[in-house]
């Protein structure tokens, strides 16, 4: 089943800075193959279920082995079954409607 979820992983008692974080879960979402679009508090993530969450599980072992003690992840969970949707399809619908055209 295909899904685009909303991601964001949230390192705790490691200071301020968490980009190094978030730079370690880009990563993986780019090994694992996942269409992603990262904006300023969070992820948008695409793909088949399983992988999905497959790299969510892995951002929360890496971010674990770089030292954080604790995460709090918050996700937004999406699937259609009526037809297939991307990221991108959503964007693009939303702009023309808007008279904006893709962008």
């Amino acid at each position: 089943m295909k899904v685009i979820i909303d991601l964001c992983v949230v390192p705790i008692g490691v200071g301020v800075s968490v980009s190094e974080y978030v730079a370690a879960c880009q990563r993986i979402l780019d090994d694992a193959g996942l269409s992603h679009q990262m904006h300023a508090y969070g992820t948008n993530v695409e793909g088949e279920w399983d992988e999905v969450f497959a790299a969510v599980k892995r951002c929360h072992e890496v971010v674990h082995a770089m030292g954080a003690p604790r995460i709090t992840t918050s996700l937004k969970v999406g699937t259609r079954r009526d037809r297939d949707q991307s990221m991108k399809d959503k964007i693009e619908s939303v702009n023309r409607k808007r008279g904006r055209g893709a962008q």
